[in-house]
């Protein structure tokens, strides 16, 4: 992938635009992972012989697209991990529903517990073994074709945290079938997008904002206009 869009590069982190469908980090699939890639990247890029350190600071799932943080150095990882276990990130997510969640705006904090057998992520009434509190702040911004868009804040970082929390709410993500969204025969892609991340560079300790575009999709392409006609959306 060498058309991959690079959003942002220092000697400590490098950030990319994720595209749908590819993973973070190698699995049992063997299918090629982003880090790999990036990886690749900064080899080519700085014609280093040995080995090139380079680790992810968070996750995207692999349907999910948007702004990706990977860290160059030990102590740019152990820096942006302080940063987002302590909540100094602001992070905004775009998300196509096909019904408005109820109510339109909230603020919601559950327990979550992961099925790893099934890969899947359940609210539980109250605190159990391995469960963990998710928090996640969302407003509908409008109607947007024949979707609505909702943009999502996650205050914590749990797994399928935002596409639980919609479905919670009787939202469900376009696309993400797995938590009773609309499919849209595309097993790649949902219709959520990590628009915008902002926080002071931990070691610059300068502001830093990334955004990252809308990916080239069909439905997305298809809503682009009007997603950005909303004055949220202006930064």
């Amino acid at each position: 992938m060498r058309d991959l869009e690079y959003l942002y590069e220092d000697n400590h982190l490098i950030v990319i635009n994720k595209p749908n469908g590819y993973l973070v980090h190698g699995d049992r699939t063997g299918d090629t992972s982003l880090e790999e890639i990036v990886t690749e990247y900064v080899r080519e890029k700085y014609q280093k012989p040995g080995n090139v350190f380079l680790h992810s600071c968070h996750r995207l799932d692999r349907p999910v697209s948007g702004v990706l943080i990977f860290a160059k150095t030990s102590k740019g990882r152990d820096r942006m991990r302080i940063v987002f276990q302590k909540q100094q990130a602001e992070k905004t997510y775009l998300a196509l529903v096909s019904q408005p969640p109820t109510p339109m705006e909230g603020d919601l904090t559950h327990q979550m517990l992961k099925n790893r057998s099934r890969n899947i992520v359940e609210i539980v009434a109250k605190p159990v073994k391995d469960s963990a509190e998710a928090r996640t702040k969302y407003q509908t911004l409008g109607r947007v074709g024949q979707y609505f868009l909702v943009a999502l804040q996650p205050v914590t970082g749990k797994s399928h945290q935002l596409r639980v929390h919609m479905q919670h709410v009787g939202s469900s993500i376009t696309g993400d079938v797995k938590y009773g969204g609309v499919s849209i025969d595309d097993p790649s892609s949902i219709m959520l997008h990590c628009h915008r991340i902002a926080f002071e560079h931990p070691i610059k300790r300068e502001p830093l904002v990334l955004t990252a575009d809308l990916p080239d999709h069909p439905i997305w392409n298809a809503c682009r206009e009007d997603i950005f006609r909303f004055p949220e959306l202006h930064y």
